[in-house]
Order: structure tokens, then sequence, then C-alpha cells
């Protein structure tokens, strides 16, 4: 018996040293890749350690359930993770040795060189850096640099599928990129397939305002491109002005417009009460106000899209214009399963007691 369980200990120690060494073995190899800049890269296959700069990057990274490889991150990712699901779903991050500071004002900037250094990774992947930059801090660090993509900003642009993609495959995670690309993919069709059929003249006419942009926002910032209202063929006013794209909006024009609905960007909401205190009249003559037809979506244009979070919006928002739709949708159920599944966790409730609750009606007098 002695024998049978030296043996069984043994085993089990080579069985360990196999997986090891394998690991190593394989991060050394070696593998070519063509990044979202259409440069070419040689990086080591599944690499172990890895550090995410700039907008995005490291969320996509959580998306692929691998932010257990992640050795550094930007201060910015230390701060408080409002609006960014994917920090409520991975606290640990936030432990983690600052690398450069990031943030909006670190876009397309280096990070702390000597950082980056010190946490020893063997590959680092940047989102939004212009390929001759990213090329010079490749050649300064002597470790391979990916560039990661989202398309424009504060829109959902099918390249962020590439980026998903490409990282997977790196990452020896290319099952779970073509698992979390087909879940927002039906996602988008599974909205479109409950919003067909409606007439557009009997649609709801429908605003949005406090849109973040290069910071909070009033009322007068809106979208013409915010997606979750494309999904759910919402007709939305800010269109009239311009086919797509982040506009201010003067409130004359509002009022002209006089809609019949109103959302309100959760991270705009403390400045449109504000704003409602000093030009109550304002408010109170549009009949959205007045019959009580504001609602909440929750921000996610936090160090760009949420993916996340925008299609928990886009379900929210289907429910208040179409409730016969979604009568058998429970709007906070839903927003635990999406975040569930692309970031391992049900974090709503960490959203609604930022912003208060998603797709409920907004009080603004008693």
């Amino acid at each position: 018996m002695k024998i049978r369980g030296r043996v069984l200990k043994l085993s089990l120690c080579l069985i360990f040293l196999i997986a090891v060494f394998g690991k190593v073995a394989l991060a050394r190899e070696k593998m070519t890749v063509v990044d979202l800049e259409k440069r070419t890269v040689q990086v080591p296959k599944n690499p172990e350690r890895i550090v995410c700069l700039g907008p995005g990057s490291l969320r996509l990274i959580c998306y692929l359930g691998m932010a257990q490889k992640v050795v550094g991150v930007e201060k910015f990712e230390k701060t408080p993770p409002v609006g960014r699901a994917y920090l409520w779903a991975n606290p640990d991050l936030a432990k983690l040795p600052p690398v450069g500071p990031g943030g909006p004002a670190g876009i397309n900037k280096d990070p702390d060189l000597e950082a980056v250094l010190r946490v020893n990774p063997q590959l680092i992947f940047i989102a939004n850096m212009e390929p001759a930059k990213a090329e010079a801090l490749q050649k300064k660090l002597n470790i391979p640099v990916v560039l990661l993509s989202y398309g424009g900003f504060a829109t959902f642009d099918d390249i962020v599928f590439e980026s998903l993609r490409l990282a997977g495959k790196i990452l020896l995670a290319e099952k779970r990129a073509e698992e979390v690309v087909a879940f927002i993919e039906g996602a988008r069709r599974a909205l479109l397939k409950r919003t067909e059929g409606h007439e557009e003249s009997k649609k709801p006419r429908v605003y949005i305002g406090g849109i973040g942009f290069r910071g909070t926002q009033g009322i007068e910032s809106t979208d013409a491109s915010y997606f979750p209202l494309d999904w759910v063929r919402a007709r939305n006013l800010s269109k009239e002005i311009q086919p797509k794209g982040h506009v201010f909006v003067d409130k004359e024009k509002i009022l002209s417009w006089d809609p019949d609905l109103l959302f309100i960007d959760g991270g705009g909401l403390g400045n449109i009460r504000q704003d409602y205190q000093k030009k109550t009249e304002f408010y109170r003559q549009l009949k959205a106000f007045k019959n009580r037809q504001a609602f909440l979506l929750f921000p996610y244009n936090w160090y760009v899209t949420n993916i996340d979070t925008a299609v928990a919006d886009g379900f929210a928002a289907g429910k208040v214009l179409y409730p016969q739709s979604f009568a058998d949708l429970d709007t906070k159920k839903k927003a635990d399963e999406i975040y569930s599944f692309l970031l391992g966790k049900p974090v709503y409730p960490h959203l609604e007691k930022e912003f208060g609750e998603l797709g409920g009606a907004v009080p603004f007098s008693p």
C-alpha cells in the first residue's frame, strides 16, 4: 500500500510538472498576427502575463474571461468603477500595480515605461493608439504591442468583434470570443425582432438627454447614433438634425419638438436635476415631464462603450416603448443575465445604486 501511495504521489507530481512546463513552453511559442491597425506582430502564444492599455482594452479581456492574466492596470482603472461593470465584476484588478495614468487624458500616450517593465508582461494590448506610436513603444520596451479597436467612440461598431477574435486567438480563447460575439449579435437580433411591425407614425417621439461627451452633460446633450434606441427601432428625434453622431440641441428646439417620451442618461441625471431647479419653467413646458414620461437608462459611454450596459439599455428602452412586446421581460433580471454572461457576475445592483432603477421613471418633483 505504501508503494502504491508513493507511485500515486509521483504520478501526480509528474502530471503537475508536465502541466507547468507545458504552459511555459506554450508561452514561448510564437505566432504572427495582424492587429486592428494592420500591423504585423509576432506574439507569444497564450501569454500568461499581459497588460491592457487605452480605453476599453481591459474590458474586452474581461469579456474573454482572461482577467487573471492581467498583471498591471492603468491608474484610471483603480479609481471608483463608476459605470464600468467589468471592474465591479473583477474587483481584484484594482489591486494590481499601476502602469501609467490611463483615462481619457492618456489616450494615445505612452504608459510609465519603468512601471510596465516592473510587472514583466509578455504582451501589451492597447486600444486607440496610432500605429507609429505603438511601433515606437514596442521598440522601447522590447515587448509585443497589439492594437485593438472599438471603432468610433460612444457607438457600436462591428470592428469590436474583430478585436475580440484577435485577442481570443492570442489567448487561446477563440471559443469564448465566438460565444461573446454570438451573444451580442443574438441580443441585437432579438431586440430588432421584438420591435418589428410597429408603424412609425404611431411610435412615441423620443428624445434622450444627458449623454456624456468629454464629461457629464445636461439635457441638451444627445446622440443620433444611440444604438440601444436604434436596436429597438425608436423614433429618435435627434436624427432630424443629423443622421448620426453626438449633437448638442438648443432648449428651444427641444421645446419645439415637445417629445412624447424622454430617456435620461444616468451619467447626466445629476446635471439635469440641478438645471431643473434653476429652470423649472422650461421643463414644465415639456409634456414628457408633465406626464412623468422621463425614464432612466444607464450610461454606457465610460472609457468608451460598455457593451454589456448598452445591451441592457436596449432591453429597458424596448420595455418602456413597447410594453406589450416586452410584457414577459423583467428588466433587472435581463440586465443581470447580460452582465453574468459577459462578465461572469450579476453586478446590476451596483449600477442601480450608482444611477437608479434601469428603465424606471425619473422623479423631478413631488
